[in-house]
């Protein structure tokens, strides 16, 4: 019998807490991104989801080099079955939850877009707990296709990827959110016994 859910998070927030403790963030940053604080969003990240939208739905699509949207497309899972689909993974007392963008029989894939790429940043991305969440569904392999709007890039991670990097954060993660739990505004995070 699995145990009782104490934690609801999910792969953005852990990330977030991966750039904290590389200190890319302050405490009361990450506090905020915790509450869900609404932060502005910016031209980067409004970019990336109107080319994640161009490549799977087609809408914009003149706002984008056709070649890379093109290269984007071929590494997309065929057939799709779906788009934004949900997942859930409990790990001890965690449920870790979100959306991956495209989900075949075997392949899901996750649109990223970066301003600078290097070979394997996404190898610790939390992300990658959607392999044991849709492994029920015929996933074995997660891929990440990834743009600097210049070239595209993959990324393939199994089910056999892993994970002790992510684990060791979840944990870490726990812990500061037991230390701050009086901080803690954001109902979802807690689940009530």
């Amino acid at each position: 019998m699995a145990e009782p859910i104490h934690y609801q998070l999910y792969p953005t927030l852990l990330n977030t807490f991966a750039y904290f403790q590389k200190g890319y963030l302050s405490e009361q940053e990450l506090l905020d991104r915790i509450n869900r604080v609404p932060i502005p969003q910016t031209a980067a990240q409004a970019r990336g989801v109107s080319f994640e939208e161009a490549v799977i739905k087609g809408t914009n699509e003149d706002a984008f080099d056709v070649d890379i949207l093109q290269k984007a497309r071929k590494l997309l899972p065929r057939p799709m079955v779906a788009t934004q689909v949900y997942c859930q993974f409990q790990l001890q007392n965690v449920l870790i939850y979100g959306y991956v963008d495209v989900l075949g029989k075997t392949l899901a894939a996750d649109l990223k877009t970066t301003a600078k790429y290097h070979p394997g940043r996404y190898a610790t991305d939390h992300q990658n707990f959607y392999l044991p969440a849709l492994r029920a569904k015929g996933v074995r392999n997660l891929r990440y296709i990834i743009t600097d709007f210049k070239e595209v890039y993959q990324e393939d991670y199994s089910l056999q990827t892993d994970l002790s990097v992510q684990i060791s954060q979840l944990e870490e993660f726990r812990l500061f959110l037991e230390n701050h739990r009086s901080e803690i505004t954001d109902a979802k995070i807690f689940r009530k016994s």
